[in-house]
C-alpha cells in the first residue's frame, strides 16, 4: 500500500481527473487531496466536494495545509481536525517551526524544500515533535516542476539536512504534483530518498508505513477521547421486552361452543397439581443410626433388667 497524502485540489480544477487515474496507474492505494490556507483561520472551514470519476481501489482523504509565521493568530487548529482528515502546517520562521514542533496539534510538518530555508534544522526540536507523533513532510513535486535548477539544488540540500537531523526517523514523502507530469512512481520515490541520504528500507517506509501511521493517528484523534479512549457505542439502554400473560387454571374458553374451561398455557413444571382432600400423604420415617451415649443407656438397662429377673426367680424358688 503506498501513500501520497499531498496532492493539490480545487473544485475547478480540469487535470485532477488524470492526476488520480494517473496515481491509481502507478500503485498507489490512498491519496489526500489538500487545501491550502495562509493567515487567520476562517470561521466556518469546510473542505471542498470531492471530484467525480475516482478510479476504483482508491481512498481519498482531505487535508488542509496551513501557512504559518506567527503562531499567536492560529488557536483553532483543533476545529480543522473535526472538518479534515489529515492538517498540515508548513512554518516560515523559526520561531513558528519551535512551535509547531513543540506545542501545536497537528498532523504533518510540510516544509517548502524548494526555497533556501533562512534557519538551520536542530535535532533536539525535531525530535520534540517526532516524539509526539507529528511527521516531517518531503515534497519532490516542486523541485521536478520547478524554476531551473535552483529548486532542485535546495531541494536536495535541504532534504539531506533534514534527514541528517532527524537520523532518518518521522520522514514522508509527497508528490505535491498539480499536473500528472509531475508523479513520480513508488520505487522512483526510493530511489531518491536514497539520493538524499535514506536506506532503501527507510525510503519505502516514507510512502507506506510512516504514511500509514500518519492517517491512523489523525483518525484517533478525531474519534477517541484524548487518544485513549474509543467511543464506540452511547450506552443506550436496552428496551425491556413484553411479558408473556399466563392464564389462570380455572379460565373458561367463550369462543368454543359446549366446551368446558381449556387447557392453560404454559409449561407442565410451573402448573402444579393441588392434592385432594381424601388422600393421604405417606411419609416413610427413616431411623437416625443410634449414638454411642444412647448405645451404652440401652446395654446398661438390658443389664439391669437381667439382674433383676434373676433376682425376682430366686426369691420364688
Amino acid at each position: 500500500m503506498f501513500y501520497d497524502l499531498n496532492v493539490p485540489y480545487a473544485p475547478d480544477d480540469p487535470e485532477i481527473s488524470a492526476t488520480l487515474n494517473f496515481l491509481a496507474e502507478l500503485g498507489y492505494t490512498t491519496v489526500a487531496l489538500s487545501q491550502s490556507l495562509s493567515g487567520k483561520l476562517p470561521p466556518n472551514p469546510t473542505p471542498p466536494s470531492a471530484p467525480t470519476n475516482i478510479p476504483k481501489g482508491l481512498t481519498l482523504l482531505t487535508r488542509m495545509n496551513l501557512t504559518i509565521s506567527d503562531p499567536a493568530q492560529n488557536q483553532r487548529l483543533t476545529s480543522l481536525s473535526q472538518v479534515y482528515d489529515l492538517v498540515a502546517l508548513r512554518p516560515t520562521t523559526e520561531k513558528a517551526l519551535l512551535n509547531a514542533c513543540t506545542s501545536m496539534e497537528c498532523d504533518v510538518i510540510s516544509l517548502d524544500l524548494s526555497v533556501r530555508l533562512p534557519y538551520h534544522f536542530k535535532f533536539k526540536m525535531l525530535s520534540a515533535a517526532i516524539a509526539r507523533g507529528v511527521r516531517f513532510e518531503i515534497c519532490y513535486g516542486p523541485g521536478i516542476t520547478g524554476s531551473g535548477v535552483d529548486a532542485r539544488r535546495n531541494l536536495i540540500g535541504n532534504s539531506m539536512a533534514l534527514i541528517r537531523a532527524t537520523r532518518g526517523r518521522g520522514i514522508i514523502v509527497s508528490s505535491e504534483a498539480r499536473r500528472a507530469l509531475a508523479v513520480r512512481a513508488p520505487w522512483d520515490v526510493i530511489n531518491l530518498t536514497c539520493v538524499w541520504g535514506l536506506s532503501q528500507e527507510r525510503g519505502k517506509e516514507a510512502i507506506c508505513e510512516e504514511a500509514r501511521k500518519v492517517t491512523a493517528l489523525a483518525k484517533l484523534k478525531r474519534t477517541s477521547w484524548r487518544g485513549i479512549i474509543d467511543v464506540v457505542d452511547g450506552g443506550e439502554k436496552p428496551k425491556p421486552k413484553p411479558k408473556a400473560e399466563k392464564l389462570p387454571l380455572n379460565q373458561k374458553n367463550t369462543a368454543s361452543t359446549g366446551t368446558e374451561a381449556s387447557k392453560p398455557e404454559g409449561n407442565g413444571d410451573s402448573l402444579k397439581r393441588k392434592a385432594s382432600i381424601g388422600s393421604e400423604v405417606i411419609v416413610e420415617e427413616i431411623e437416625k443410626p443410634l449414638s454411642k451415649r444412647e448405645m451404652k443407656r440401652r446395654a446398661k438397662k438390658a443389664r439391669l433388667e437381667a439382674a433383676g429377673g434373676e433376682e425376682a426367680s430366686r426369691t420364688n424358688s
